[in-house]
């Protein structure tokens, strides 16, 4: 992958795009300068939820997600981004592929309807994750820069 001067923070929905686009606006406050926040979207109206959130560009289907995820320095989105057949389908094999083998840091939000269980997340509720999932991300950012 070729280096780039900017950081590149990707978030990834599907459905509705309800989980980027509250992943976009709590990230959205707190990237620092230098860095990127890009959607993808697996239809146009998970795109255009997380484009009205705050992303500064965005892109929809099959083949942006596949051309972003290798672009990326950090990926966001539903477990169901990994999974082949995610998001009741939307998510084609080579979709999960290409974010699945992505040389970013993957920090995903854990799903009851994907039919995955993830030990160790216990009962937390969807908010709960989205802020832990920006924490995250933040001290990913911060580990990043300072490796530059």
């Amino acid at each position: 992958m070729q280096k780039q001067d900017t950081y590149q923070i990707l978030v990834l929905d599907g459905q509705g795009g309800g989980i980027g686009g509250r992943l976009v606006r709590l990230l959205s406050e707190r990237i620092p300068e230098g860095c990127a926040l890009m959607c993808v979207g697996t239809n146009a109206l998970a795109t255009s939820t997380m484009l009205k959130a705050g992303a500064k560009q965005g892109a929809t289907g099959e083949n942006a997600v596949i051309y972003n995820a290798g672009r990326a320095d950090l990926i966001l989105g539903p477990i169901g981004m990994i999974l082949a057949n995610g998001i009741l389908g939307e998510v084609s094999p080579a979709m999960a592929a290409a974010v699945s083998g992505a040389e970013a840091v993957k920090i995903l939000i854990p799903s009851a309807s994907c039919g995955v269980r993830i030990a160790g997340t216990g009962e937390l509720r969807l908010e709960e994750l989205l802020l832990d999932a920006v924490d995250r991300a933040g001290q990913e950012i911060a580990r990043c820069r300072q490796t530059e």
